[in-house]
């Protein structure tokens, strides 16, 4: 009985330090509903469970790579008007995406874990615009978008680590200017 007396307290102390936590850095706290849909699990699975996850990303990386979606040449025929397989590929995207959001709000669909599904809103800034211009100019240039990055690495086209590694310092440094960015 006095263990879980014990066990009780802590729990009731941590919760006040992650509290006293959210409350000092109240950016932190704006930002969990800053993003379209975010992840709120408290599950935990043994490491194994990621494999699933590896398996998904190999045959969507092979399906990519199949159907020339990593094509340096099939995304420069996109940007330069020339060639509508990209434009249907990512149309069939966002068409099967919009599908299944809709159906997950209209049935109120779970996780596989019984979890409930929540979208919150997302306001729309000038933020959006300029982002979306350095993406699409990135892309471009590269001939890479976040996606697919990896599935060109591993077809060989090894230059696309800079890329990769650019992707990822441009991460860091908006994590570390996002406070200073409009929003």
């Amino acid at each position: 009985m006095e263990q879980n007396k014990n066990i009780v307290e802590e729990e009731i102390v941590v919760e006040q330090k992650h509290h006293e936590f959210l409350t000092e850095n109240t950016d932190f706290e704006m930002r969990s509903l800053d993003a379209t849909c975010f992840n709120e699990s408290e599950l935990q699975h043994p490491w194994w469970h990621n494999f699933k996850y590896a398996f998904v990303g190999l045959l969507f990386g092979i399906l990519f790579v199949k159907a020339e979606v990593v094509s340096w040449f099939r995304i420069q025929e996109m940007f330069r008007l020339q060639s509508f397989h990209m434009y249907g590929v990512i149309g069939s995207a966002v068409a099967v995406g919009m599908l299944s959001i809709w159906l997950i709000i209209k049935y109120k669909l779970k996780t596989i874990y019984g979890e409930a599904i929540e979208f919150v809103p997302k306001k729309f800034n000038k933020g959006n615009i300029y982002g979306g211009l350095i993406f699409g100019f990135g892309w471009a240039i590269t001939g890479a978008c976040p996606g697919p990055l990896f599935a060109q690495i591993g077809t060989g086209a090894t230059v696309i680590i800079v890329t990769l590694l650019s992707a990822i310092a441009g991460t860091w440094v908006y994590g570390k200017m996002r406070g200073r960015l409009p929003h």
